[in-house]
């Protein structure tokens, strides 16, 4: 069985940046690959990056390339991502999950919110 927690989120301004950590109690990191996904109020859950980690290939999708990284940790169990630029339409709860997801493995998440 495999705990995720999801930190890191906040209130921030346009234009300012977060980090968010997860740390994983179990490890996913024997997956094909892991990601951040991101479900902002009436919409579904989507992906916004993932990590390959044979190799630590990584994809973003074309909202955030540029702008977020993610990264991992293996010898921590964690696996990070960096958001700068936030922009108002990055407001969103922010989960860490397996790739593809695996339903059981989904957190609490961490909200995130940029606003002036």
């Amino acid at each position: 069985q495999v705990q995720l927690v999801e930190s890191g989120g906040g209130l921030v301004q346009p234009g300012g940046s977060l980090r968010l950590s997860c740390t994983a109690f179990g490890s996913i990191f024997n997956f094909r690959g892991t990601a951040w996904y991101r479900q902002a109020p009436g919409k579904q859950r989507d992906l916004v990056a993932q990590i390959a980690n044979d190799d630590g290939r990584t994809f973003y999708v074309d909202s955030v390339k540029g702008r977020f990284t993610i990264s991992r940790d293996t010898a921590r169990n964690t696996l990070y991502l960096q958001m700068d630029s936030l922009k108002p339409e990055d407001t969103a709860v922010y989960y860490c999950n397996a790739l593809p997801p695996i339903t059981p493995y989904w957190g609490q998440g961490t909200q995130v919110t940029v606003s002036s």
